[in-house]
């Protein structure tokens, strides 16, 4: 699918779409307790259906209801803790955290699941999480450092395990999702500092949701975890910070967008999102849930995105369209994304004019006159709604495989014409 962006001043009011990760946990959680939980409010897109279906095909049933009480509620009643061998592979697309906590999952499910990965995450590392998994007793491989994994189920001894902080925040959690179902208390131990530091903060603030308690170190290096069981839970999901960023960037750089259903109190790591646009000069106003940004003339920023990775394609073109010279650190595992993130950027705004200079873990953006430009968007949902943004800013600009917004938001077209941008799908 290709889009082509034109200039456009926005205005109006959206819905952020639900959290993704809130979603997958919150369903992972609920497969895990004996008994009928519910998670509200989930988001409906290609990553929270793969782990819906993997769900399913394991024994998990997930049955959608949409409720009238005082408002109309959308929800996935789920009963889980009966699981059963699937008969064929598990197909995980390109959700990574779906393969990622199934991995841990398995060890709970009788004979064998083969998880097997999309293109995309066909590339991304998942040896780190089979060596600390079979440190507790889990029977799993993988072909070399990448998917597909196998995991055979029925044991689960717990102990000891340590693991890299340092590659992915969905490793920790995975271990944490699981380590109440062992036979003997779990111990995890990081041997390099934790980055992503919120999403695990998520994880632990899910697990209690579901009555799961967790004695975490201060800088959760070490996590203590006894045995437990998980309790069935209503379980409500927030509205996804990182999904709302484009558009909150939109509403700095081209007229005025208020974003609904955002808790300004959550604990989602790309909320920072605020504190940028605020340091850069843009017009943010709270009120309850629904945030409101206005076009302002925006000024360079030096920022970490350690904590906040999935931000680097919204603060990029941020940077591309402010004055001054504006640099982002802790970028590297930008490169191990749905796309080499880090290239994708660089090789986005350079087409669209912007002096770029990349280093390992360092990108240097100057704000510069911006032109129209082809975008390629390697497949990479977070590039293509990063790049409309310049677009709708410039105009003149092409969006190609534009479809790739269904993975974590397949609205967003719709919503950006909502708001008054001229977007053109395939011409039309």
């Amino acid at each position: 699918m290709k889009v082509s962006v034109n200039k456009s001043e926005v205005k109006g009011t959206v819905r952020a779409p639900a959290s993704k990760s809130y979603t997958i946990r919150g369903l992972m959680c609920a497969a895990l307790a004996k008994g009928e939980s519910e998670v509200v409010y989930p988001l409906n897109s290609e990553d929270t259906e793969a782990a819906r279906s993997v769900l399913c095909k394991v024994g998990v049933k997930i049955t959608h209801e949409v409720r009238i009480k005082k408002r109309e509620e959308d929800l996935w009643r789920v009963r889980g803790d009966n699981f059963h061998e699937p008969d064929t592979d598990l197909f995980c697309g390109d959700s990574a955290a779906t393969l990622r906590f199934m991995m841990a999952i398995g060890s709970q499910v009788p004979g064998e699941c083969r998880l097997v990965p999309g293109p995309s995450l066909a590339q991304r590392p998942v040896q780190p999480l089979v060596q600390a998994l079979r440190q507790l007793g889990v029977d799993c491989w993988a072909e070399g450092e990448l998917p597909p994994v196998t995991v055979r189920g029925g044991r689960l001894s717990g102990g000891t395990t340590e693991l890299p902080g340092n590659i992915s925040s969905q490793f920790v959690s995975a271990l944490l999702l699981i380590s109440p179902l062992a036979e003997h208390g779990v111990k995890i131990r990081l041997t390099t500092p934790l980055e992503s530091k919120p999403f695990v903060l998520m994880t632990l603030d899910c697990l209690a949701k579901f009555g799961i308690k967790v004695e975490a170190f201060p800088d959760l290096r070490e996590f203590n975890i006894s045995s437990q069981a998980y309790k069935p839970s209503r379980y409500l999901v927030e509205g996804d910070w990182s999904s709302a960023s484009y558009l909150l960037a939109l509403g700095a750089l081209s007229g005025m967008v208020a974003v609904a259903n955002l808790n300004p109190e959550s604990l989602q790591g790309d909320k920072i999102i605020l504190s940028f646009l605020k340091d850069m000069g843009a017009l943010v106003s709270i009120d309850k849930n629904t945030i409101t940004v206005r076009k302002s003339r925006l000024k360079a920023i030096k920022a970490d995105l350690a904590d906040c990775i999935d931000l680097l394609p919204t603060m990029a073109v941020l940077a591309a369209a402010a004055d001054g010279i504006s640099e982002f650190t802790g970028i590297e595992r930008a490169r191990i994304k749905e796309s080499n993130r880090v290239l994708a950027v660089r090789e986005g705004l350079e087409k669209m004019g912007v002096r770029v200079q990349e280093e390992r873990n360092r990108l240097i953006i100057t704000g510069s006159t911006l032109q129209g430009a082809i975008i390629d968007t390697k497949n990479d949902h977070r590039i293509a709604m990063a790049f409309s943004v310049l677009g709708i800013v410039n105009g003149e600009t092409v969006i190609n495989n534009a479809e790739c917004v269904t993975k974590t938001f397949p609205e967003f077209w719709e919503v950006i014409r909502s708001l008054g941008g001229e977007v053109k799908i395939d011409g039309k």
